[in-house]
């Protein structure tokens, strides 16, 4: 590593250490690795590995952990044993991976598993989804985040009416809050249609089949009130508006309408805002189907790096691309707020002195660009990508361009063959306004 974190010079890329390791390999070993989820998702992939290195169990978990947050899974199938004897006894019974594996086990409702399959090769399919793309008829797209929801009533694919609004969802513990909210969205979206055809929206969180099994949005709510009311309410509003409806990720609707704006596939769409959020549409043109939970994978390698606060792990990347990286680094660039201060206006007040070139926020901008470069090089690893697109409260303004730039300059710096295949850009004006919400109205087919 050449280039440092200017404001924390002790971060160790993921993805240096992951080279690293593979460049010390002496007496290899290839071995096979699955990562399933039930009968229509399957990751296959070759790793080297040397088990006489004392990084190897380090290198296996850190794998693993990425793989789990970027596709998504509930059971790891390895072709040598020695590999499920280290993930078994390093990952599944570490308590440093334990909200990891809790995680997963309360996603699929069952026990995160490592099997030996002797034998393993890639003779799986790859889910994939169509969503998107329905361009005709009069639609409402929305965006739920964790600081505003916008909403847009878009005609043959054109926006007509579009708002956001403040909200704060984390920790209402009434669902009434949420539905409410966002019915509201939905209605002054429709009061300028004549009528509507269909809806589609993007959130946070981990969304399957129009049912949110995960998200940072509805943590506040009880077990039993997320069970009965969260998990479904999507399904609810489909009932109640009686049109067509879809929701999916917010970083999946990000990717999709960067494809879209852009006309090309392979794009990773990767959102700094109140979290982490990130999507992904394949080299086909497809929505993966991957988790794309970029927010509690890892980029940092320091077992001392930041603690992410809702999984109590580190080196987490919501800790480094988000509102809450601008709040973490802010003091060591000498500012100091209040500490209950929340974290869109702390970004706020850094942005303004950013504004007019006040060097400490600029640093602050090039640390977190320094964290985007080498992320998008891991990234690389897992996802093929012909593009990256940036958006997101924290890529806003002229520490944005910073943020950038400096991506690039990692990237062309230290990963030259990764630089000249993938761009790294932000949407124009009219498409950061415009074009989630066209991507989000465009989901459901007619």
């Amino acid at each position: 590593m050449s280039i440092l974190a200017e404001l924390d010079p002790g971060f160790e890329p993921n993805i240096v250490f992951l080279k690293n390791y593979e460049v010390s390999l002496k007496d290899v070993d290839i071995v096979y690795i699955n990562l399933c989820r039930g009968n229509s998702l399957n990751y296959f992939r070759e790793v080297k590995v040397d088990f006489g290195l004392v990084d190897t169990e380090r290198y296996l978990c850190q794998l693993f952990k990425s793989l789990l947050w970027s596709v998504g899974g509930e059971c790891l199938e390895v072709s040598d044993k020695r590999v499920l004897d280290i993930l078994t006894h390093s990952f599944l019974r570490n308590s440093l991976y334990a909200f990891d594996v809790k995680f997963f086990a309360d996603l699929f409702g069952k026990e995160l598993k490592v099997i030996h399959v002797p034998g393993l090769t890639s003779d799986s399919d790859v889910e994939v989804s169509q969503l998107g793309r329905n361009l005709s008829g009069n639609r409402i797209g929305f965006d739920l985040g964790g600081s505003d929801r916008k909403c847009a009533a878009v005609v043959d694919g054109e926006v007509i009416y579009s708002e956001e609004i403040e909200w704060s969802p984390y920790f209402a513990d009434d669902p009434s809050y949420h539905i409410t909210g966002i019915c509201d969205s939905i209605e002054r979206a429709a009061s300028h249609l004549p009528y509507v055809d269909a809806i589609g929206g993007s959130s946070a969180g981990v969304i399957i089949d129009n049912q949110v099994l995960a998200s940072s949005l509805f943590r506040g709510l009880s077990k039993e009130n997320f069970e009965t009311i969260g998990k479904p309410l999507f399904l609810e509003l489909a009932k109640k508006y009686q049109v067509p409806l879809d929701i999916i990720n917010d970083g999946d609707v990000t990717a999709l309408a960067g494809s879209m704006e852009l006309n090309k596939n392979g794009v990773l769409g990767v959102a700094m805002g109140t979290s982490l959020a990130a999507g992904y549409v394949n080299k086909d043109g497809y929505i993966s189907g991957w988790l794309n939970e970029l927010a509690f994978a890892p980029v940092d390698n320091r077992l001392d790096a930041p603690i992410d606060e809702w999984s109590g792990a580190p080196g987490c990347g919501v800790q480094y691309m988000s509102q809450q990286a601008v709040a973490r680094l802010a003091p060591l660039a000498g500012y100091q707020f209040p500490d209950d201060m929340p974290f869109p206006e702390i970004l706020k007040e850094i942005q303004e002195k950013a504004e007019i070139n006040e060097e400490n926020a600029l640093k602050i901008y090039r640390t977190i660009g320094t964290y985007l470069g080498y992320s998008i090089a891991e990234w690389s690893n897992y996802y093929e990508l012909s593009h990256v697109l940036v958006l997101g409260r924290v890529s806003s303004g002229k520490g944005g361009d910073l943020l950038l730039a400096q991506a690039q300059h990692v990237l062309k710096q230290e990963f030259p063959e990764l630089a000249e295949k993938v761009e790294v850009s932000m949407p124009d004006e009219k498409n950061k306004r415009h074009g989630q919400a066209i991507a989000a109205a465009s989901l459901p087919a007619i």
